[in-house]
């Protein structure tokens, strides 16, 4: 991962699953070179699957964030990044900057003000209905 070789990552991850099995490590491993090879819907069972193996592991957290954010699910995201910071006692300065982004593109991403329109229904028979605006 660290020489960004993400396929040959993503085999040698898979072969620790046939020495180690499935353990939340290798999920979160599987997942996060998924992530890098831009397969974020794989990335997201696997690391899914991490943080239901274990609980406690923020790495799996955080990357699990990184796809939601991603797949631009803030609000999931913020809550994950708030766990995996949660988990990790604040100390991961990039736990930290990943929960700040996720809040900061929650609260731009915001619903816009509805537009005041004015509609009304004028029936037309029976059952039937039309819309006019005014």
């Amino acid at each position: 991962m660290a020489a960004e070789q993400y396929e040959l990552a993503l085999k040698s991850y898979l072969r620790a699953a046939v020495t180690q099995g499935l353990n939340a490590e290798v999920l979160s491993s599987l997942g996060s070179a998924n992530l890098q090879l831009g397969r974020l819907g794989q990335a997201e069972t696997l690391l899914r699957r991490a943080v239901s193996t274990d609980e406690t592991f923020p790495a799996a957290w955080n990357n699990l964030g990184v796809v939601l954010m991603e797949q631009r699910k803030y609000a999931e995201a913020e809550r994950v990044f708030r766990t995996a910071f949660a988990l990790d006692s604040g100390e991961s300065a990039e736990i930290r900057e990943n929960l700040r982004l996720a809040l900061a593109n929650l609260q731009k991403d915001g619903y816009a003000e509805p537009e005041q329109n004015s509609f009304a229904l004028q029936r037309r028979g029976t059952g039937e209905y039309q819309l006019l605006s005014q």
